[in-house]
């Protein structure tokens, strides 16, 4: 690259990512390579299934597989710059599509497995994919009769392909015998000038979730995954003796970027969780010496009640990071406790990767009440409504901007230059900044609750309510009031679905650690579950709309806290 702007990024300039070592001359492609041809007999994948025998391949093993899947893929006529399309567990077939992909300058776009029929047929209509690998079927469900139905409605979609055990169903073909154990064919390398991608190359297209209106398709780079995938590896000290365990979907960021990125380029052993399953996580982080994993505070609660509950020690594992909600102090000390592993929170989203990270060394206060700090390459401020710099410890919208953020949306121009303002990139985070870079999400603009005129702090308030032995989980979400505009209601999933908390209870626990009465729930609703995206995290657009249906009961605006209760 020149002198230019870094696509997408105002003001920064490539030459400044490359001249600091932020960006560099190769890819994760270019690693992986290294390193089958370095340690051919060194396991890179253990493939765990929750309803089949384990399977493992060395380096050298996955290299042939890759070669063997970008030779399928130039039998298939894919072009460099061509989008290819799986939806996939944690596989190996996963990893071996990115990398095979990667071999010919093919653009990846991985769907999650959650994801049915309207979102599948959005994302193919608009990549035009040609081909989709997916399994026939997954956790009972019938993928090729999805993919069935939306290619008769997607006509650019053209070949389906299905991977793991049986014969594929009708109107799809193998991965394993077109992509695989098929007739030889050319070496996709022949001539790597022309097929290999360079560093600045888009390397993948990934579509947001969780959250309202048109999934949004971000386009990354093999440069800015590097700096967004380094941005927690590197402040952890993780090194190519390390074993990882990867349970986050990963065609999700986070699965993708430490279950596939972070291991194949750095020769990591990396064992793949395909089903959650909280038992079989203890026993794989004990059975394969796991040393780190990346997780969100929903799993990360389960492991520790499940380790309680089993007695299953897990010493290999130092540290944990934690991702996709902030982490409560009392989730931190459960860990040590029960694990005994120090929880390291990050933050990050699709469109920046991970961004900040708390470190090993940190000492507590930043530990329990911090959502960690920046790497060098990435600048953060938090902003008022027009735009302004806020003091520090203010809240305000997290604007951010670095080599490791996204180039474009795919095929929606308009929606990116939305999101950039003079170079930064709003991220829609509420979070307030300490003045050594520290930060601490305060969740979600489109979160935020104002109770006449006054903002409540919904982080600060579920971070309390956990720390209610009756609590399990909580979402704390705005209700629509006549008079005030908006009320706050806790929607809680109780510890003992036998006895929840009722209001009283939990006002009185948030009077006990001082919190003001004006930031106090005025219902709540007890739940079995609450809705999440396939990284735990809640969805509380999807309460909002629930709520519209509830019965909370009248609110007495004489009070500061009315009693009212809506219990299910």
């Amino acid at each position: 690259m020149t002198d230019d702007d870094a696509p997408g990024i105002p003001g920064n300039t490539a030459a400044a990512y490359y001249s600091r070592g932020w960006w560099r001359g190769t890819t994760h492609l270019d690693d992986f390579l290294r390193h089958g041809e370095r340690q051919p007999g060194k396991i890179a994948i253990i493939s765990d299934h929750a309803d089949r025998e384990p399977e493992q391949h060395t380096y050298g093993e996955l290299a042939a597989l890759v070669d063997q899947a970008a030779a399928g893929l130039l039998a298939l006529g894919v072009q460099p710059g061509e989008i290819v399309s799986y939806q996939l567990p944690n596989w190996w077939q996963f990893t071996v599509m990115h990398l095979a992909c990667a071999r010919i300058g093919a653009v990846t776009n991985a769907i999650l497995p959650i994801l049915r029929h309207r979102e599948v047929q959005f994302i193919l209509e608009r990549t035009q994919s040609r081909l989709c690998v997916i399994p026939a079927r997954f956790r009972g469900f019938d993928y090729a009769g999805m993919l069935l139905d939306v290619q008769r409605k997607v006509p650019t979609l053209r070949h389906i392909f299905t991977a793991g055990p049986g014969d594929p169903p009708a109107g799809t073909r193998s991965f394993e015998e077109h992509f695989g154990t098929g007739a030889d064919r050319s070496d996709p390398a022949t001539n790597p000038g022309e097929l290999r991608p360079g560093p600045d190359s888009t390397a993948t297209v990934q579509f947001t979730s969780g959250t309202t209106g048109e999934p949004k398709g971000v386009v990354h780079t093999y440069n800015t995954i590097w700096a967004g995938t380094r941005s927690v590896s590197d402040p952890i000290g993780l090194t190519g003796s390390d074993t990882l365990l990867a349970v986050s979907p990963m065609a999700h960021t986070i699965g993708f970027y430490y279950g596939v990125v972070l291991p194949m380029m750095s020769g990591m052993t990396v064992v793949y969780q395909d089903t959650w399953d909280p038992v079989r996580m203890l026993e794989l982080i004990c059975g394969h010496e796991v040393a780190w994993t990346m997780t969100a505070p929903t799993f990360l609660t389960d492991l520790c009640v499940t380790a309680e509950r089993t007695g299953i020690k897990i010493p290999s594992m130092r540290n944990v990071s934690c991702a996709g909600a902030p982490v409560v102090p009392a989730l931190i000390s459960d860990v040590g406790q029960r694990l005994g592993a120090t929880v390291l929170s990050a933050w990050g989203m699709t469109e920046v990767g991970a961004v900040t990270t708390t470190r090993p060394d940190d000492d507590a206060d930043h530990l329990m009440g911090t959502d960690g700090a920046p790497p060098p390459w990435t600048d953060l401020k938090v902003v008022g409504p027009d735009g302004e710099s806020l003091p520090h410890g203010t809240v305000g919208r997290l604007l951010i901007r670095g080599a490791s953020n996204a180039i474009a949306y795919y095929k929606r121009p308009d929606l990116f230059r939305a999101a950039l303002h003079d170079g930064w990139f709003d991220t829609g985070d509420l979070a307030r900044q300490q003045p050594d870079g520290y930060i601490r999400i305060q969740g979600r603009s489109k979160d935020i609750i104002i109770r006449g005129a006054e903002n409540i702090p919904v982080v600060e308030v579920e971070s309390a309510l956990l720390a209610h032995p009756a609590v399990r989980e909580v979402a704390v979400i705005a209700v629509t009031d006549d008079r005030l505009g908006e009320r706050a209601c806790a929607v809680i999933v109780p510890a003992d679905p036998g006895a929840p908390p009722a209001l009283a209870d939990l006002t009185a626990h948030l009077a006990s650690v001082s919190m003001a009465k004006q930031f106090w729930p005025e219902y709540v609703r007890i739940t079995g579950d609450l809705p999440k995206t396939a990284t735990g995290k809640i969805q509380k657009f999807r309460l909002r709309e629930k709520s519209r249906e509830w019965d909370l009961g009248p609110a007495r605006s004489s009070s500061p806290c009315p009693a009212a209760t809506s219990e299910a």
